[in-house]
């Protein structure tokens, strides 16, 4: 008798890639029990395109005009899911069988329309358990028509990248917790950390008038307002690259992560600078294009 594979749970999944040919060769076969799998790729050079392709999914090309859409939206708008729920999965992500098992039993209940995944953080071959890492909830599982990320476009040329890092979901719907949660090896390497937080250090430049004056949206979720809340505070602060590292160090135990812990904190502290750094060069290239008023001469008296 013929073997038959098991019928896959009704979800799509959106991976979002560049040149991620080695963690997805970790990723992909986690999602096996997912229905339709995307794999959206910003024209990649290793061998991406080959490592889909062996696992049988898809790859959909994004091309950045520079602003808006980056490549969630953009996929969420164009990639034609035959699937309500969508799951949104990096490539340095693993959905765990537990993970998968409760997935495809709440969204079969239909008990909400969206659902928030925490992560398991690792790096340099450890869990971070401290550090303010203990948690990171995202909405990351949803029904695709009611939600999308955060438009929140930048300057042409600005060279953010073309995904989106730190936009959260906007769902027009009830939204719940899962219980277990995503593995997420983040960084292979130091290298890779600096080369991907300088980018985002850039986007926090082009960002931060916007997270000081504009209101915070109602529908990212309490949470998440709550931290913007946080944020607008802490970019008021003096010397915030000293107080994330004591507060990521000290305050939220990181040392209690050995090692690696102390090489995040530094590195978290470091990108907290690196920000800094690229706001004031951004500053002083809008000083320095400014137009230069035409000087006003006064015109002498004339003699009566």
């Amino acid at each position: 008798m013929m073997s038959t594979k098991p019928q896959r749970a009704p979800i799509s999944v959106i991976v979002p890639v560049k040149n991620e040919a080695e963690n997805l060769r970790r990723c992909l076969p986690a999602l096996d029990w997912a229905d339709e799998v995307f794999v959206v790729d910003s024209q990649s050079s290793d061998e991406t395109a080959r490592v889909v392709a062996e696992h049988g999914r898809t790859v959909v090309q994004f091309h950045f005009n520079g602003t808006f859409p980056k490549k969630k939206n953009w996929a969420l708008d164009n990639v034609p899911f035959r699937n309500e729920w969508v799951l949104i999965v990096d490539a340095d992500e693993v959905v765990v069988p537990e993970l998968a098992e409760e997935i495809i039993e709440r969204t079969k209940a239909d008990e909400a329309d969206g659902f928030y995944l925490n992560m398991k953080y690792f790096f340099l071959g450890r869990r971070i358990k401290h550090c303010g890492y203990s948690e990171a909830w995202n909405l990351r599982l949803f029904k695709h028509k009611l939600g999308r990320y955060e438009r929140m476009p930048v300057a042409a040329g600005a060279a953010t990248g073309d995904n989106e890092a730190h936009e959260h979901v906007e769902l027009n719907g009830r939204v719940l917790r899962l219980e277990h949660e995503l593995d997420h090896f983040a960084y292979p390497s130091v290298r890779v950390w600096v080369e991907k937080h300088n980018r985002y250090a850039v986007w926090e430049a082009e960002q931060f008038e916007r997270f000081l004056r504009e209101p915070i949206p109602t529908t990212i979720g309490p949470g998440k307002r709550f931290k913007r809340m946080l944020k607008k505070i802490y970019l008021r602060l003096p010397f915030r690259p000293l107080v994330r590292f004591i507060y990521a160090y000290f305050v939220r135990l990181g040392f209690l992560d050995g090692r690696p812990g102390l090489y995040f904190c530094a590195l978290l502290a470091f990108y907290d600078f690196l920000a800094e750094a690229n706001l004031y060069e951004k500053r002083l290239k809008e000083r320095d294009s400014a137009p230069t008023p035409p000087a006003v001469i006064e015109a002498s008296p004339l003699p009566v």
